[in-house]
């Protein structure tokens, strides 16, 4: 007889956590972000994924650069959107700045992160800090 092991993906798992502190936990962020895209049920299309993971670059890239130098990313699941909240522990507001096309010093994150996700809040806390949650539709 058989016997075999059925992984079964859940809808709304727990919480998933990354902390950062260094260009270096990008790259985690990223990769935990795809697994657990891809661990829900039904999985986000892929164009949905792909933009999850290219939000929480950004948002975790900026944080590092403008927001103190560390981070905290948590990823939550609802039926209908995928949430990333990046917490950093500078109370500053991102702001909207004309993008470098000539110079390579960046201005184009903000504005992504705004056009990939259907909901963006900037909430403060923890501490003396702040947190944005960026939600994509599933």
């Amino acid at each position: 007889m058989n016997s075999s092991t059925i992984a079964v993906a859940s809808a709304h798992p727990a919480p998933t956590v990354v902390r950062g502190d260094s260009t270096d936990t990008i790259h985690q962020a990223r990769e935990t972000t795809r697994a657990f895209a891809d661990s829900l049920s039904p999985a986000p299309d892929p164009a949905s994924a792909d933009a999850l993971v290219l939000v929480v670059s950004e948002l975790a890239t900026n944080a590092l650069r403008h927001g103190g130098g560390r981070y905290t990313l948590e990823l939550r699941a609802r039926p209908d959107a995928v949430t990333a909240a990046v917490s950093d522990p500078s109370p500053t507001a991102p702001r909207e700045r004309t993008p470098d096309l000539h110079g390579g010093t960046g201005g184009f994150g903000w504005h992504m992160v705004r056009r990939l996700t259907s909901e963006l809040a900037i909430t403060a806390g923890p501490g003396s800090g702040k947190t944005i949650h960026a939600s994509l539709p599933r």
